[in-house]
């Protein structure tokens, strides 16, 4: 087995591809998982099926745009 050590490389510049998100952002992003919690705990005890769990899930994505929006189903 090869083990390889990394060195701290003070005078490397790091460059991030990403922007952070804005506090609006995360926000809609925690709201969209908090909904789809309940959501799934509704589907679980029976208070809704799971195509009516699937419609409120497909408005939520427009309604809170999360990051991953386009790739969901």
């Amino acid at each position: 087995m090869q083990i390889t050590k990394i060195i701290d490389m003070p005078n490397a510049p790091f460059v991030s591809k990403r922007k952070p998100l804005t506090e609006e952002e995360l926000q809609r992003e925690f709201d969209y998982w908090r909904a789809e919690k309940i959501l799934q705990q509704m589907m679980k005890k029976g208070l809704i099926s799971e195509a009516e769990f699937n419609k409120i899930m497909a408005l939520n994505r427009e309604s809170f745009s999360p990051m991953l929006a386009q790739i969901m189903p």
